[in-house]
């Protein structure tokens, strides 16, 4: 079964971060991000750009209309999303609480159902 794996933030708390801590940081998530893609399980992992490049589209007489912003106004927003591909419930649990920033932040886990015809 496919779950999604959602990581929050802003970026206040990003900047907030220690520069020189950075390297380390983003090598401990290239190697979670190498383990399971080679375990198979880790599918697709895909990081978000800030909120305030977010859009809004609606569909009027036909045509896009396009607004600024997220569709929810939050102090912190999706920042980063997993999609994986696991035996278990268990497992998903397991490789959410291996995500280097599980013991600073939550990761937000979500069973996926539903998958359109001809996806993987």
């Amino acid at each position: 079964m496919k779950y999604l794996l959602m990581i929050y933030g802003n970026q206040e708390k990003w900047d907030s971060y220690p520069a020189e801590k950075w390297p380390e940081a983003i090598a401990k998530q290239d190697a979670f991000n190498t383990k399971y893609r080679e375990t198979g399980e880790l599918l697709g992992a895909y990081g978000l750009a800030d909120a305030a490049n977010a859009q809004l589209v609606r569909r009027a007489d036909g045509a896009p209309v396009v607004t600024e912003g997220p569709y929810l106004e939050t102090k912190e927003y999706l920042a980063s999303f997993y999609l994986l591909d696991c035996e278990s419930l268990e497992r998903a649990q397991e490789i959410a609480a291996d995500m280097p920033s599980a013991d600073e932040d939550p990761v937000e886990l979500w069973p996926v159902p539903h998958e359109a015809a001809g996806s993987m």
